[in-house]
Order: C-alpha cells, then structure tokens, then sequence
C-alpha cells in the first residue's frame, strides 16, 4: 500500500518523502513463535485441573460417568495444542497463491501405439 506523493515528493515507495508502510506488516518468526507456545500452554494447562476436576465430582455426586466424560474431554487436548500450536498464521488476501489454477493436460503421458508385426 503506497502513498501518493505530496507537494513534488517522489513517488517512489521508500524514498524519504514516501516511506514504506510497516503497519500490515506480518509478525516476525519469533513472535509467531511465541504466540503458539502461548497457546500450546494454555491449552495444555486446561489438563491437570480437569483430573482434579474429575475427582471432585465424583466425590460430589458419586456418578463415575461424569468423572468419566470429564476424563473423555481431556484425552484430544495434547492432539489439539499441537496441531494449534503448529499451524501458521492465516494468509493473507495480498500473498500470492503457488497454484496457477490451469486444468492439466489429459494426455500427460502418451498411449502406447499398438503396432502389429505381420510375417
């Protein structure tokens, strides 16, 4: 996203009269980083209290089948925070897609001639 020129300015995007724009800028790797690692521990934090979760309702209500669904909730979180925790940023509608979108060709490989060899 550039700025125009203002009052004879250069429009040359990074000229000193027209800077580059830094504010849609993407997070550097290292803050990516962190901002995962925060939410594998989020995510991962949310499993020892549901065992001690899951003893306390027992001793409340005596039902093992809601300790049981508790346990049952807990089981896919470490599954979760990684496949979470491993995920990029979404794209973004500017960055360019790998795939040109053009249809392959139906004879990629050539069909084998069936030549007859007659004496």
């Amino acid at each position: 996203m550039a700025r125009s020129a203002g009052f004879g300015g250069s429009h040359e995007a990074g000229s000193p009269e027209n800077p580059f724009v830094i504010t849609e800028a993407a997070d550097s790797v290292e803050a990516q980083h962190r901002a995962r690692v925060r939410k594998y521990m989020l995510i991962m934090s949310v499993r020892f209290p549901a065992l001690i979760l899951s003893a306390v309702a027992y001793g409340v209500w005596g039902n093992p089948w809601i300790s049981m669904a508790i346990i049952g909730v807990s089981i896919p979180l470490p599954w979760i925070a990684v496949l979470i925790a491993n995920d990029r940023p979404p794209r973004s509608k500017d960055e360019p897609s790998r795939y040109d979108h053009h249809e392959a060709e139906s004879n990629a490989i050539a069909p084998p001639s069936n030549h007859t060899i007659e004496s």
